[in-house]
């Protein structure tokens, strides 16, 4: 889309045949639908962001990325990342397969870094919301040591869970994939993740942490306060 600057990232198609649909629809049911918080033995040929985000698409859920693989009951808390859905304590999830990806993948235990992300999805005028599109950023000082990890997204029940409001920008609607519940929430299920499973990986950015926090002072709304050339 010519109105998305270019450095937003498209997702990958994602168009599964109807054996891999097959595939995700028999893990759902027998893992993800009984609600127990178990962990899904993927055996599937077709890589794990297209069974997670297959999921986002179809169910009522919300995903949430961790690198603790032990999370059997959510507890609201305030969001620590640059930009935040509230000031108030919620769980923090998004209907998005992709997205929470990211937070399970990067290493905030060992390396000390200001994370810069988003995932929207463009509506036009009299349109419906288009493909999803990605930003990933973290500190330089912290990226020049591949501070990845293994991690897992889990899976969240939808029910308790309230989207971000949708921004308007120059006629279209933005929705931010982000949502938040004010109440505990037990996981569903849970997948484990390798940082090779995020689609995304090399192209996640460096910022300067003290440049960006100028630019987000003197202007909040210019996310992701890049140079005018970037």
């Amino acid at each position: 889309m010519s109105l998305i600057p270019n450095y937003w990232l498209p997702r990958p198609p994602l168009e599964p045949d109807a054996g891999t649909v097959a595939g995700f629809e028999r893990l759902y049911d027998t893992y993800v639908r009984p609600g127990t918080g178990q962990a899904i033995p993927y055996d599937l040929a077709a890589p794990r962001w297209q069974f997670l985000a297959y999921l986002g698409e179809h169910y009522p859920l919300m995903l949430h990325g961790s690198g603790d693989p032990n999370i059997s009951l959510f507890e609201p808390r305030l969001a620590g990342d640059m930009i935040e859905l509230g000031n108030s304590a919620a769980v923090y999830a998004s209907p998005d397969g992709v997205w929470p990806m990211y937070y399970a993948i990067v290493d905030r235990d060992r390396y000390n870094m200001t994370l810069i992300n988003a995932c929207v999805r463009i509506q036009p005028t009299g349109g419906a919301p288009g493909a999803p599109y990605y930003f990933f950023s973290i500190s330089q000082t912290a990226r020049v040591h591949a501070p990845w990890r293994p991690g897992v997204v889990y899976l969240l029940p939808g029910a308790s869970f309230k989207p971000q409001a949708p921004l308007s920008r120059e006629g279209m609607t933005v929705h931010i994939a982000q949502a938040q519940s004010p109440t505990t929430v037990a996981p569903l299920a849970r997948l484990a993740i390798q940082p090779d499973d995020f689609p995304f990986l090399a192209q996640i950015r460096g910022h300067d942490d003290t440049v960006i926090w100028d630019r987000a002072r003197a202007n909040p709304d210019a996310f992701p306060w890049l140079d005018d050339e970037a």
